[in-house]
């Protein structure tokens, strides 16, 4: 059994909005005239049929050219010459169905069109400003709302997913293997280099400080994820020692370069989970970030098999990819690949509205 789509909001209210007006209008010329009621059907039918039909075109018109994105400034200057363009052919529209009407039921009306138009433009245009003026900021406010009711849930959506990746953060400093591992670095050291031991507590509870008590900024500078990134790295290398070879280049151009946070450290938590601490011999982890054009681009790169990470993301990577979707509008892309047999490379790309 098929059944039939229901009607859309716009066209209930198409509908609805423009049969009322055609009723008041019905009834006003009711009123002190002596016509018809078969006069009053078609003109009701007139005025509904011409009402959405001229405001059913401009918003096809403003649909396909993304109006209701524009800014107010460049918004207003499309909807005043739309509000003269849909009162003039309300104006000429209208008149042809009045003078149409009166023709139909009275075959020897005396006025011919042109004299009955002059007569009638003026009041014609003047409704027809008025009437769509009003449809016009009506329709685009509508979308307006819309506009902010779904920034604001992609906002909601976004702060929760940062939250998320705080805790994961969280979760992943304190996992028993990676703290264990950390606290057996610094037990090794204490005695050896108890400066590097220090060095490694410090590192440390920076880690777990950020992790608990990271504010939560939907964006943060390049430099404080750089920063981040470098601590981690170093107490890495207290732990894998000659086994972890690491590399930063940076453009200090785009230390002010504002991105989501832990984006970049959980590409670099990623390679040394999935691709160093499971080779014997260890490997090396570079992490880069460049402009080229309007696009900025962060790889880490680290030795390793894409097979060891599996083909499927972990929640880490899922949740970046996500954030990273919402915060740039499905500009921003995340990307994954082996170079070779023992390299792989995970990049973002970023636009750059600098």
């Amino acid at each position: 059994m098929k059944i039939n789509a229901p009607i859309s909001l716009y066209w209930k209210c198409q509908l609805a909005g423009w049969t009322v007006a055609g009723l008041y209008w019905s009834y006003t010329g009711l009123e002190g005239n002596h016509v018809s009621y078969l006069q009053l059907l078609l003109d009701f039918i007139g005025d509904v049929a011409v009402c959405i039909l001229i405001t059913h075109a401009y918003r096809n018109v403003a649909l396909k050219y993304n109006w209701q994105q524009l800014n107010l400034r460049s918004l207003v200057l499309r909807i005043v010459p739309g509000v003269l363009i849909l009162g003039f052919l309300f104006m000429v529209l209208i008149a042809i169905k009045l003078y149409l009407v009166r023709i139909l039921l009275k075959p020897d009306f005396p006025v011919r069109f042109l004299t009955f138009f002059e007569t009638a433009r003026l009041t014609l245009f003047i409704t027809g400003i008025r009437l769509m003026s009003i449809w016009i900021l009506a329709w685009h406010l509508y979308h307006y709302a819309q506009r902010e009711i779904n920034a604001v849930k992609e906002n909601a959506r976004l702060t929760i997913m940062t939250k998320e990746a705080q805790l994961n953060n969280l979760s992943a400093q304190l996992n028993p293997h990676f703290f264990f591992n950390s606290l057996n670095t610094i037990k090794f050291l204490v005695d050896d280099n108890p400066g590097s031991a220090r060095r490694a507590i410090d590192l440390l509870s920076d880690l777990l400080r950020n992790s608990l008590y990271k504010k939560e900024d939907k964006l943060i500078t390049l430099q404080q994820e750089i920063d981040l990134v470098k601590d981690y790295l170093e107490l890495e290398k207290l732990r894998f020692e000659e086994r972890l070879q690491t590399t930063i280049q940076v453009d200090e151009k785009l230390f002010n370069l504002r991105l989501p946070p832990l984006c970049i450290q959980t590409l670099v938590e990623n390679a040394i989970k999935h691709g160093i601490d499971k080779r014997i011999a260890g490997g090396f982890i570079k992490v880069s970030v460049e402009r080229e054009n309007d696009l900025i681009t962060i790889s880490v790169q680290n030795s390793g098999k894409l097979q060891a990470i599996g083909s499927q993301e972990g929640l880490g990577l899922k949740n970046l990819r996500e954030r990273l979707q919402l915060q740039y509008n499905g500009k921003a892309m995340l990307s994954m690949k082996e170079v070779d047999d023992q390299t792989v490379i995970v990049s973002i790309l970023i636009p750059s509205y600098e």
